[in-house]
């Protein structure tokens, strides 16, 4: 099947040729033509198998033969999303498919200054990618509205579970208008995804397109029983030594993410970090970076492990094994993309192996065991210090240059002071200049009840 069978406008056609898309993935064949007749649905797919274009694609062709005016202070259509980066990724490939198309495009979550967001949304927008909080911190403020939305989408909706966004959820689902088109994707549909699914979807057509839980089959899956306090030095043997196009290095902390980077800075390997304790342009700073090639090692918590579709990650290592084996999928799911080869790496230390056992039973797949290297215990050894932590808080150079333009601005405004006042604690010979009290005297007739001015000296 391609595209062009599909009954897409030509606009959208022409930019999927842009990109060089000529056929779907499995669950873009079986979703579009279900979503372009208007009927809502539910889409299984483990990560990486084309999910934003499935939901993408058919809502373009809709407002492609629907042209109406942007509602004020709302969108035609919402998507949720539970992280950041993946927001700002929906909203990117909504950009490239609708290149040909005039359509305007928001993206909204929290980290930036709210001001802004109003501003881009008072005239309405077309499409709308939201995190749940800044949606209805947005909504609360009454500077957005979603009684005029057309298509209502849940991206992720087992992370979103995961992460706590229940009430939220619900919240925002009685704002939505009655009449309208949802769309509920997630990788996997426990019992309690059911149930939510069951507040949004009106007699959903149902989709999957791999059995829930299963890995990616061109991921080769390996693990090395080593001990806690050791996996920093097996950690800086195999980026050495493996041929590493693009690493993603999970750990389960924040600061866990950070104590490796330094490691492995202090072993003259370059990694950054991404997790929630980093500000948002600390976040895109260091995606791009690793996107782009710059570096090669990104160490994050689980926040990177959902929807980042980052190409040419040719390894993930799981510093530390996930407690929930649903997590261990998503977490893999970011190598073998687009049908190239991947490798997953795991570091189990003994209090983990309960972990590795549920993680081998749900994914049905057994990982082959790896022996540590013969030299381990000499690398151990000689394990380089880690690089010291870095002070203060790391700031863009956007924010270097604007805390460096206040600092002139101050002492300009210091050495235009006038002497009096600059010098008003002191006198010259450094007797303390002592103050006098304040006079108060009660307000003419007509004033303000209560008032009280202060003479001035």
């Amino acid at each position: 099947m391609q595209f062009t069978d599909l009954g897409l406008a030509e606009p959208i056609l022409r930019a999927l040729a842009a990109k060089k898309y000529a056929s779907p993935t499995p669950i873009q064949a079986q979703a579009i033509p279900v979503l372009l007749d208007g009927k809502d649905l539910c889409g299984i797919a483990q990560t990486g198998t084309g999910k934003t274009a499935a939901f993408a694609l058919p809502s373009l062709d809709h407002f492609a033969r629907n042209p109406k005016p942007t509602p004020l202070q709302g969108c035609r259509m919402l998507v949720l999303s539970p992280t950041r980066e993946l927001a700002a990724q929906i909203a990117q490939s909504f950009r490239d498919y609708g290149r040909f198309l005039k359509l305007s495009v928001e993206v909204v979550f929290g980290g930036v200054p709210i001001n802004r967001q109003i501003r881009a949304l008072g005239r309405g927008v077309d499409v709308v990618v939201a995190t749940p909080g800044r949606l209805l911190d947005l909504i609360d403020q009454r500077a957005f509205t979603l009684k005029d939305t057309e298509i209502f989408v849940l991206d992720e909706a087992d992370q979103m579970m995961d992460m706590g966004f229940i009430h939220p959820l619900k919240r925002i689902a009685k704002l939505l208008p009655k009449e309208r088109q949802n769309l509920f994707f997630s990788a996997t549909m426990p019992g309690e995804i059911e149930a939510l699914a069951a507040q949004f979807l009106n007699n959903p057509v149902k989709v999957s397109v791999a059995p829930q839980s299963t890995t990616a089959e061109r991921v080769r899956q390996q693990a090395t029983f080593v001990n806690q306090v050791e996996k920093q030095a097996l950690l800086t043997l195999t980026v050495k030594d493996e041929d590493i196009d693009r690493a993603l290095i999970f750990t389960r902390t924040k600061h866990g993410a950070d104590r490796v980077v330094r490691f492995l800075e202090g072993a003259g390997i370059q990694a950054v970090a991404i997790h929630g304790n980093k500000s948002q342009a600390q976040r895109t700073t260091a995606l791009q970076a690793f996107r782009h090639g710059n570096v090669k090692l990104l160490v994050a918590t689980d926040i990177a492990a959902r929807g980042i579709d980052v190409s040419g990650v040719s390894h993930v290592i799981n510093f530390e094994l996930p407690n929930v084996p649903e997590q261990y999928v998503h977490r893999i799911g970011r190598t073998a993309r687009a049908g190239a080869d991947g490798v997953a790496i795991s570091f189990v230390a003994e209090d983990e192996r309960p972990y590795l056992k549920a993680i081998e039973r749900t994914t049905r797949v057994k990982l082959d065991i790896v022996p540590l290297p013969e030299n381990f215990v000499e690398v151990v050894r000689n394990l380089p210090k880690a690089a010291p932590p870095k002070k203060g808080r790391e700031q863009t150079p956007d924010q270097k240059a604007r805390r460096a333009d206040g600092q002139r601005r101050y002492q300009d405004q210091q050495q235009r002071q006038p002497r009096g006042t600059a010098e008003r604690a002191h006198r010259p010979d450094g007797e303390a200049l002592a103050k006098k009290p304040s006079r108060r005297r009660r307000t003419g007739v007509g004033a303000h009840k209560g008032a009280v001015q202060r003479t001035v000296r």
